[in-house]
């Protein structure tokens, strides 16, 4: 099971803190009745296909039967139809081309050097060219709309009726009705021009003439757009929403009767009319007494359950009020959602609560927020059961699949896990309504797609927690632990032998936690850092010294103890300079807990054994460690040191050896504070003895073993 990553030592709850915590729990518990609607809620529940489990139901009062999304599509597809596009007739065009071309016509003519084209000639070429674009513009010249042409013409469905279509053409504020068909494109009328100059005697240069009065033909029906958009609006504007009506007492639906279409619309119908009546007629106050106390016995269950499982939230006002705005937030959203009635409330990222929870807390946390979150929702969406089925188990599929998230890939993997099973959800759910999947509306899926789309900007909001609340996520560990870190490179450099005894520290300790459960990488990060206070005097600790070096021998052993103790506070001093968090700096401050130093200790002893000693000055200030984690760093952190000091490691050496350390610390009450039993601390034994012979290569007496046997 996954533990906090907080700092807490629970002391006695002062009644100031109390009233602080009773006071953000109304708080909540107002803001979420001012936040969500205020309206009476449809007793009802139902689904299309299931049988109706309630008595039968009569109508209590006169309703309109609401048309179904299909029908008022079919509907819309109607009337867009019966809308001809407005085309506006522009006339100064085809004056204007055509003086155009009996200006360009002689200019055209010199330039080709025709001489043995007579004037008399021309001015027939020109007569041709007038009478040939008069009557093209009189006609009108068109570009066919793509949006119009799949009607086709008199429901005709020929390939070439289906480019045809009906449109209203407009000029002086006279609308005409006519059809593509009898309008030239601009296609159309070049081949008009060149098959009606073909068959003209009295054009020898044919060729020429058609060329020339391709440049001057044009549009001159502008499609209107603007106009034509008003016309649908209006249009479908007019469309009604409803179909027939459901008399007063009238039977709607028959106990144990299947819920089939048509009774499914008069339910909903009946559910609208039902909220709409409220808003007018339901007294207000006793619905907002009615939120309260359904939100109160929410947020209260959700408070006796970190009373009696997760203390360490419950008694941290600061963890508490980290729950409080992230329930208030997402509420506020679907607050929000519904005011404005955006097309889906599966737009909005309900998986992210439970993301950020359990990435910042725990699964059990996640899980029972999330419940609460969806409860309080469902109060207020249509269709509840739905919503509660879809939300509830995509939440507990994200909180499933970031058990255990050191990888940046979980993100992705998360997502695709998410989509896939509010997609099969979805589909689920539609098959038990509709028995056929040739119904189903594909695109419902998009809103599923957006919501897990904005449920990553859940991981940029667990950072913005961390550094608010002082809170450290596994993926802040996964940073700190990066041997190229700043403090990590300075320690290598400075105490290499420090570095190196914290490696190996790191890989006993994640070992054994891995073993008895905790979180693996909160003590290989603590394990990394508890020694960076001997930077600052390396050649004082022996892991750094060199053969011929111990400047030890020139100090008495009251400063030489000061000088190893002294590591702690200096390392607690450099952490908080460098911003390592508390939940580290925990390591630093336990990892020798209030053992002695006993090599300066009993060097005291024997070098004044007739002068009192004041055992202080050779003592660890502490605290003992706190928890599981930093336990085992403090039995790794001795096993580790000690075991560097045997000549010949053996078998039996290895195990007497990490027995009496274990002993030892148990004889000075170390663990008193840390919830870890002798159970865990024999594993941690085993575990410890397993890795060191490994690391010192013993090698096992099989004979010594056949003789046991």
């Amino acid at each position: 099971m996954a533990k906090l990553k907080i700092n807490y030592v629970r002391g006695k709850t002062q009644n100031s803190s109390f009233i602080i915590k009773v006071a953000m729990v109304m708080a909540t518990i107002i803001l979420i009745c001012i936040f969500l609607p205020k309206q009476p809620r449809f007793r009802y529940e139902f689904q299309k296909g299931k049988a109706w489990n309630h008595d039968n139901l009569i109508s209590p009062y006169n309703f309109a039967i609401l048309k179904t999304p299909e029908e008022l599509n079919r509907d819309k597809e109607q009337i867009l139809k019966t809308v001809q596009p407005i085309y506006n007739l522009n006339s100064n065009i085809s004056k204007e081309q055509i003086d155009q071309f009996n200006i360009d016509v002689i200019e055209k003519w010199q330039i080709s050097n025709m001489d043995s084209l007579s004037k008399q000639e021309l001015t027939t070429y020109q007569s041709v060219g007038n009478s040939l674009l008069n009557y093209i513009y009189n006609r009108g010249v068109i570009s066919l709309n793509n949006r119009y042409q799949n009607k086709g013409a008199n429901g005709d469905n020929t390939d070439e009726a289906q480019k045809q279509y009906n449109f209203t053409l407009v000029h002086d504020n006279i609308a005409q009705q006519k059809n593509t068909a009898d309008i030239f494109t601009i296609e159309a009328a070049n081949e008009y021009v060149r098959d009606a100059i073909a068959k003209n005697t009295k054009i020898d240069r044919k060729a020429w003439l058609t060329e020339i009065l391709k440049n001057y033909i044009t549009i001159n029906f502008i499609f209107d757009e603007n106009l034509t958009n008003k016309i649908e609006q209006t249009a479908l504007a007019n469309i009604s929403s409803t179909r027939g009506m459901v008399q007063k007492g009238e039977l709607i639906v028959e106990k144990d009767k299947v819920i089939n279409n048509d009774i499914y619309q008069k339910l909903e119908s009946l559910r609208r009319a039902f909220e709409d009546e409220s808003k007018i007629s339901g007294n207000q106050s006793y619905v907002a007494l009615g939120q309260f106390l359904m939100i109160s016995l929410c947020v209260v269950l959700l408070m006796v359950f970190l009373f009696f499982f997760r203390e360490s939230i419950f008694y941290n006002n600061r963890l508490i009020s980290i729950i409080m705005i992230v329930i208030l937030s997402m509420l506020a959203v679907l607050s929000w959602a519904i005011t404005v009635k955006i097309p889906s409330l599966y737009y909005i990222p309900y998986c992210s609560v439970p993301i950020i929870i359990r990435v910042l807390f725990d699964t059990r946390v996640a899980l029972n927020i999330h419940l609460l979150m969806v409860l309080i929702a469902a109060l207020f969406v249509p269709n509840s059961y739905e919503f509660v089925f879809l939300q509830f188990t995509t939440g507990m599929v994200a909180i499933y699949s970031i058990k255990t998230l050191v990888k940046r890939e979980q993100f992705l993997i998360s997502a695709i896990i998410i989509l896939s099973t509010y997609i099969i959800g979805y589909i689920g759910l539609f098959l038990t309504r509709n028995g056929s999947l040739h119904s189903i509306y594909w695109s419902d899926i998009v809103p599923f797609v957006v919501s897990v789309g904005l449920t990553l900007l859940a991981y940029p909001l667990i950072y913005a927690f961390e550094r608010l609340f002082g809170i450290v996520s596994d993926l802040t560990l996964m940073e700190l632990t990066n041997s190229n870190s700043k403090l990590l490179r300075e320690l290598s450099l400075k105490a290499p032998g420090t570095f190196q005894h914290s490696l190996q520290v790191a890989n006993l300790a994640e070992a054994a936690i891995y073993k008895i459960g905790g979180n693996p990488l909160l003590v290989r990060a603590g394990a990394l850092y508890h020694d960076i206070g001997k930077m600052l005097n390396p050649l004082f600790f022996i892991e750094n010294q060199k053969a011929d070096s111990n400047p030890h021998s020139e100090l008495t052993p009251e400063q030489s103890a000061q000088i190893i103790i002294s590591h702690v506070h200096k390392g607690i001093e450099m952490a908080k300079k460098n911003q390592l968090p508390e939940v580290v700096i925990d390591f630093i401050r336990t990892h020798h807990g209030t053992t002695r130093v006993d090599y300066f200790y009993n060097m005291f002893i024997k070098n004044n054994p007739n002068k009192l000693v004041d055992e202080s000055i050779f003592r660890y200030p502490g605290p003992v460690p706190i928890s599981k984690e930093t336990a085992v760093l403090m039995i790794a952190d001795s096993v580790e040191a000690a075991s560097r000091a045997m000549k010949e490691p053996t078998e039996e050496s290895i195990n007497t050896l990490v027995d009496k350390i274990i002993d030892y610390k148990i004889t000075q009450r170390q663990f008193i504070h840390a919830n870890i039993t002798m159970r865990d601390i024999t594993e941690v034994s085993d575990i410890f003895k397993s890795m060191l012979k490994s690391i010192y290569h013993v090698r096992i007496d099989y004979e010594a073993s056949k003789k046991q046997a």
